[in-house]
């Protein structure tokens, strides 16, 4: 536990009602107010409805602060995700808070807006704030990042990515082969010219996985992905309209265009219909996440749905497992599923186009 934690939790305010107030209200012993706490299970139910009114009655607060300094454990986990802005992790940050709190755990947010530096301090900042373990996204960070978790022994694992190789834990899936069964999929359609609309790959290993899956498969069926196939641009709406327009202007211009996450495709959906592009008849596009609102588009969103609840879920069983000091798998593979709906269709003749 850093210094600073301590000396926060050493002016925890000493005016609030006690534990012995709550057990002489409930007629009952401390230690029994101290199981319902920690162990409700080994009270029974009787015994603990009264000492829950108990505390209700006399507004008390359990000291969590005053037994991590006692037990030199925060019961506090941290996450630095990439952004706020959308809903891309909330299913993961949800389930993964919900798995913590069941264990009686709290779960401190950070955002990074993906940049590396960012991330490095921010979860720097959760560190200091004794954090007993961190969730990040992505494997690609700084090495002092790395080299500070080691070095502070704060366990911690990688999401939304999964290696055999990789030398860090992670829970998640291949990027690269997920976007590589989409591409079969379009080129199953008979599609040829594909274009890519993208997050910004630099610092985003995410992203650049995704890239390089639709360029593996195309090359394995004798294709290319020219560099000007793909456009690179924040996640938004406003990048998904613009890189349908930017796309539609190569020669020839692409059958198919994969998004990087469901928003950007949102966003060539809208200018499609803005344009008076027909989908799938002209063009087809697909998206990745299976957000929410991609079901209920007109036309509904062919998209990767990823396993988002159950990473977080996971993520939760290993750390928890690691701070317990319990033996504990390093990794957890997941499969995303491809869920094809109206926004992809075969190839148009050149004269459909």
């Amino acid at each position: 536990m850093s210094f600073k934690m301590r000396e926060r939790l050493q002016k925890y305010p000493k005016d609030q009602v006690r534990l012995l107030d709550v057990a002489t209200r409930a007629s009952c012993s401390t230690a029994t107010v101290s199981r319902v706490l920690n162990e409700p299970d080994r009270v029974t139910p009787d015994i603990r409805e009264r000492v829950i009114v108990a505390m209700s009655d006399l507004g008390y607060v359990p000291n969590s602060a005053a037994r991590a300094l006692r037990s030199q454990r925060s019961r506090i986990m941290g996450i630095v995700i990439p952004t706020l802005n959308h809903a891309i992790y909330a299913r993961l940050v949800e389930a993964l808070q919900h798995k913590l709190a069941e264990s009686g755990y709290s779960l401190l947010v950070a955002t990074s807006e993906y940049d590396l530096l960012r991330e490095n301090e921010q979860a720097r900042l959760l560190i200091e704030r004794g954090v007993e373990a961190v969730v990040l996204i992505g494997e690609l960070h700084r090495p002092e990042l790395y080299e500070l978790l080691k070095r502070v022994r704060i366990p911690y694992v990688n999401t939304y990515v999964y290696r055999t190789d990789s030398a860090h834990p992670c829970v998640g899936f291949d990027n690269r082969l997920a976007t590589s069964e989409m591409t079969e999929f379009l080129l199953g359609l008979g599609h040829r010219a594909i274009g890519v609309i993208s997050a910004v790959t630099a610092g985003n290993d995410r992203a650049s996985e995704r890239v390089a899956g639709v360029r593996a498969a195309l090359e394995k069926h004798g294709l290319t992905l020219p560099p000007e196939a793909v456009y690179e641009r924040p996640y938004s709406i406003a990048s998904g309209r613009e890189g349908l327009r930017y796309l539609r202007l190569l020669d020839p211009a692409p059958t198919a265009i994969m998004c990087g996450n469901d928003i950007l495709a949102m966003g060539a959906l809208v200018e499609c219909r803005s344009l008076g592009i027909r989908i799938p008849q002209q063009i087809s596009i697909v998206g990745f996440d299976n957000l929410e609102f991609a079901a209920h588009l007109d036309p509904s969103l062919t998209t990767m749905d990823v396993p988002a609840a159950e990473m977080g879920e996971r993520a939760a069983d290993l750390l928890l497992r690691k701070v317990g000091g319990q033996a504990s798998v390093e990794s957890v593979h997941l499969e995303p599923r491809l869920i094809v709906r109206h926004t992809s269709g075969r190839a148009p003749t050149p004269n459909a186009r």
